[in-house]
């Protein structure tokens, strides 16, 4: 399988908040939805709701939740208004807090606007091909298995199947394994996925064949049949794009923070932090 190569969970996922949650507003939606105390609320107000509001509208069916993001709206507008003749919006508090979303927006817009947006369907696919080209060669089988508790009982089921009996028909009968109902079929399977002695012993056989002797494992003892071998594939493009989408953002974000990073002048006054800092930068350059 093709998978994201290691990036930096926190960091991924403030690229990621930051990149999805600023929607693209139509020119229609500054239509005005609602008025409260003379204040209205547009479509476009709605929408950035929806947005910021999403997870807590989860358990809310899909139809409903314009009027719910609505009634949210109209709370806050409430609220706000109230704030506002209290005096609340010149608190020294407030003014940091406002300073401080102020800078997170625009860190989001630019991730969006100068990052996001400049990565192409163009640069996705060239990303996957470089992986698909990367990938080791890689073998599946597809086996069925009969499972018996004693060596003696997997013996007697191979002197059968070479006597002609049918391999679906005598693991449907006699094996103990949940397989068993379904004729044994295990359906394709990596190196990795089985025990090492099944794994090794279904492996080495040619398609179509039967063991000639009972595989034991932890679970009993096996008798085991190939019907195919082929190379794995890679998961077609469309599964993956948005991952590799996002693993472009990812990068992109992390080197223009380096170059930024690299030019900026900035000083830490306290020591003990400074010192925590530079640990947590050495730790993400080694990963």
């Amino acid at each position: 399988m093709i998978s994201l190569r290691p990036a930096r969970i926190l960091l991924a996922g403030v690229v990621l908040a930051a990149s999805v949650t600023i929607p693209a507003f139509a020119q229609e939606e500054n239509e005005t939805v609602a008025t409260v105390n003379g204040s209205p609320i547009t479509r476009q107000e709605l929408d950035m709701a929806m947005g910021e509001l999403g997870p807590q509208f989860a358990r809310i069916p899909e139809d409903k939740r314009d009027a719910a993001a609505l009634a949210a709206l109209i709370e806050i507008k409430l609220m706000s208004g109230k704030a506002r003749e209290a005096g609340l919006d010149k608190d020294e508090e407030f003014q940091r807090s406002i300073a401080f979303m102020t800078e997170r927006a625009l860190h989001g817009f630019y991730m969006q606007k100068q990052l996001a947006d400049e990565i192409t369907d163009g640069d996705v696919k060239a990303l996957y091909d470089e992986r698909v080209a990367d990938m080791p060669k890689q073998q599946e089988v597809k086996a069925r298995h009969i499972l018996v508790k004693t060596k003696e009982d997997a013996e007697a089921v191979i002197a059968e199947l070479e006597g002609g009996a049918d391999f679906e028909a005598v693991a449907k009968e006699k094996s103990t394994g949940p397989s068993g109902p379904s004729g044994g079929d295990l359906g394709y399977f990596r190196p990795g996925q089985m025990v090492p002695e099944f794994e090794q012993a279904a492996f080495a056989l040619e398609t179509g064949s039967i063991t000639k002797e009972p595989v034991q494992t932890q679970f009993g003892f096996h008798v085991i049949k190939v019907e195919d071998k082929r190379n794995v594939k890679p998961p077609e493009f469309e599964q993956i794009k948005d991952q590799l989408r996002n693993e472009l953002l990812v990068k992109r974000y992390t080197d223009a923070v380096k170059t930024e990073r690299s030019e900026a002048t900035v000083e830490i006054s306290d020591p003990a932090l400074q010192t925590e800092l530079k640990a947590l930068e050495a730790t993400k350059e080694a990963e």
